[in-house]
């Protein structure tokens, strides 16, 4: 949202979660957004029920990575993100993997390994193996959430070290050749 490359969801729903460690590149960590009348009962739902004592370790590097995202260079940065995305994801596509979606608009893609004869655990192993990480993934149709059939892939650490398209058609054969 910070750098509204996609639609506002407010005008849509009452509540918005969000993590700040993967597009946002800050701590672990994630932040509730809702309107105005549910924020007593969220506030309360969260602390001190859920969440244990603040780490102030954590709060500042949330300001830092907030901050970081009102400059021009963050919006530059979420776009090479998507762009990074829809290329990674029309080359997985050429190698025969079949997108959830059919595709993506932003982060990340929804890989269904079922075509491949392998399983997403299976998957995420091989992967990290070689070097690239992964997570197993239901996809829809699943039977079992311990047996899951996909992976999620997303771009923004990719972004982060400074790839580019060309280096997603790279890493889409590398996938490939690792997952056949």
């Amino acid at each position: 949202m910070s750098a509204k490359l996609h639609q506002n969801s407010f005008p849509y729903v009452d509540i918005v979660t969000t993590t700040t460690h993967k597009t946002l590149r800050g701590p672990r960590a994630a932040i509730i957004f809702c309107k105005k009348e549910l924020a007593a009962a969220i506030d309360k739902a969260v602390f001190p029920g859920l969440q244990g004592g603040p780490h102030m370790n954590t709060i500042a590097a949330m300001g830092v990575a907030l901050e970081e995202a009102l400059k021009p260079d963050f919006i530059k940065y979420q776009k090479q993100i998507v762009k990074n995305a829809k290329v990674l994801a029309t080359e997985l596509k050429k190698y025969g993997f079949n997108l959830v979606s059919g595709g993506t608009d932003n982060h990340l893609m929804l890989v269904d390994l079922r075509n491949k004869s392998i399983t997403g655990s299976e998957a995420e192993k091989r992967l990290e193996k070689a070097g690239i990480l992964a997570n197993r993934n239901t996809v829809p149709g699943d039977i079992s959430p311990f047996k899951p059939s996909g992976i999620r892939i997303g771009t923004p650490a990719a972004t982060t070290r400074g790839m580019k398209e060309k280096d997603m058609v790279y890493l889409a054969k590398k996938i490939s050749g690792v997952l056949t």
